[in-house]
């Protein structure tokens, strides 16, 4: 039943764009900007064959220190390339995320290297059996709109993670699967494994269940090595790529906010600009991870204002070169589930989503400074991200919800309590929480005085405490296993 009366209250796909922390003047001065770092400073491309798709196509390259430097004209006819839609595919047609636009989905994130064991309440290293925790979880919350691969389970290698990983999440998930990727070769098994649960290459290129985070931009104005091969070999797949970048204020970027979105622009458009290079038409997602460090020592920040901030204006800019936008909200640098980890996660959430954030990853499930992933925090941010879509979801004015007939028919010093309007609209209209406590001061006195932690880790046992459902029938599994080198077999 409580599944049941979730799924009622679920919003996902809302369009935002109501929330524009910057004028459509300051997007210009951005835009203009960055077209003078491109063609003024350049960016280092570090990757070979990266650099020679760059030269063939027109920029001008110092060949001694790899920079490339790019013409306005030539930015923009790249970016225009990318697809302004993206569809993302689950296994089952409710969890498929048309993106684009203004419109909003929010998820987990990875990848973190702990977790906050829910049985002990102790931090420890992440291990492979809590992706599996993780994916049930999230399976049963229907405001996490996706599944991103959470942590990076301590006994696998950059050989096995990416199989391991992304084998888990096919596994125990119906919802789209999206993962950061560590390897070529990881790429190509991942591709492999996921056209064997799709059926075929060519379903899973029709319909991709699965899609890859590849941060080949290093800021400022670096294009990784690694990473740029990477990114090449996931678009070459067909596979749907994110190139985000993560300048820091302060550290790898102006300590403006200002400056640091206009690296954070170069960044990933020059992402983008090498997906569009390798494969015109690719889907690619600007990427968005602008966050930055206390000033007193240093530490990267996750649960900052501005980090909302940044990831909102991201979204106008991502807006204004309609490309589809991954960017970042809800986390929190508490270290447990308390009022900070409520309210920073909620101040970002809300923020990026009435922006128009299109896929928001890292709005559940992490603490301290995005290191610690937690079951707890999963529920409590599926109710954060319910209450952030009902505000994106906005006000619905027709001469229905005006309600005009129905005054008329009450009339003065009436009640609408009874009225059919009311039974109608009562649970369009109203978000009804599953975790908030809304009872009485008795009722809830009677029913212990559960906390939020208490009722989010109840919620948590609840879930796990069901039988362990696998969404892919057992023989595609046993081919998985037999086929796919560096598979855990214990747990896929």
């Amino acid at each position: 039943m409580q599944h049941t009366e979730d799924k009622l209250n679920a919003i996902k796909g809302a369009s935002g764009g109501s929330y524009k922390p910057l004028p459509e003047e300051d997007i210009t001065k951005i835009h203009d900007t960055s077209l003078k770092v491109f063609s003024e400073i350049g960016v280092k491309v570090k990757n070979t064959e990266a650099l020679k798709l760059f030269k063939d196509a027109g920029a001008r390259v110092d060949t001694e220190t790899s920079i490339v430097k790019i013409e306005p004209e030539m930015v923009m006819d790249l970016i225009s390339k990318a697809p302004s839609t993206i569809t993302l595919y689950g296994k089952t047609p409710e969890h498929t995320l048309e993106v684009g636009g203004a419109k909003s989905y929010a998820g987990s994130g990875g990848s973190a290297l702990n977790v906050l064991d829910h049985r002990t309440g102790q931090k420890r290293q992440a291990r492979l059996p809590d992706i599996i925790d993780i994916a049930r979880v999230i399976e049963a919350l229907d405001n996490i709109h996706f599944f991103m691969l959470p942590i990076f389970p301590g006994e696998l290698t950059e050989d096995n993670v990416d199989v391991n990983r992304f084998g888990v999440g096919l596994t125990y998930s119906t919802k789209h699967i999206m993962g950061g990727v560590y390897s070529v070769e990881g790429i190509r098994n991942v591709k492999k494994m996921a056209s064997m649960v799709a059926g075929s290459e060519q379903a899973l290129r029709d319909r991709p269940m699965v899609s890859m985070v590849t941060c080949c931009g290093i800021s400022p104005f670096v294009l990784d090595e690694h990473y740029s091969r990477l990114t090449l070999e996931c678009v070459r797949s067909g596979i749907p790529v994110v190139t985000p970048v993560e300048p820091l204020c302060g550290a790898t970027a102006p300590v403006t906010l200002a400056g640091n979105l206009v690296v954070q622009n170069v960044d990933t458009l020059a992402g983008v600009m090498l997906a569009q290079l390798a494969e015109p038409g690719v889907p690619v997602f600007y990427g968005c991870i602008s966050s930055l460090v206390d000033m007193k020592d240093m530490k990267y920040l996750s649960g900052a204002v501005e980090m909302g901030l940044m990831s909102a204006a991201a979204a106008q800019l991502a807006q204004h070169y309609k490309i589809p936008i991954y960017s970042t909200a809800g986390m929190s640098d508490s270290k447990t589930i308390d009022a900070q980890a409520g309210f920073e996660s909620a101040i970002t959430t809300l923020m990026v989503a009435l922006a128009g954030g299109n896929i928001i990853h890292d709005a559940a499930g992490f603490l301290e400074f995005c290191m610690v992933a937690s079951l707890e925090k999963y529920v409590l941010d599926n109710e954060i991200i319910g209450m952030a879509m009902r505000a994106v979801k906005g006000i619905e004015v027709n001469d229905d919800t005006l309600a005009l007939d129905v005054m008329k028919k009450v009339g003065a010093g009436g009640h609408f309590v009874t009225a059919r309007h009311t039974r109608k609209f009562m649970r369009k209209e109203q978000y009804a929480p599953q975790l908030a406590d809304r009872s009485t001061r008795q009722e809830w006195a009677e029913a212990g005085s559960p906390d939020t932690k208490e009722k989010a880790l109840s919620k948590v046992n609840e879930i796990l405490s069901a039988p362990v459902v696998r969404t892919v029938e057992d023989s595609v599994l046993q081919e998985i296993r037999k086929s796919i080198p560096g598979i855990v077999s214990e747990v896929i």
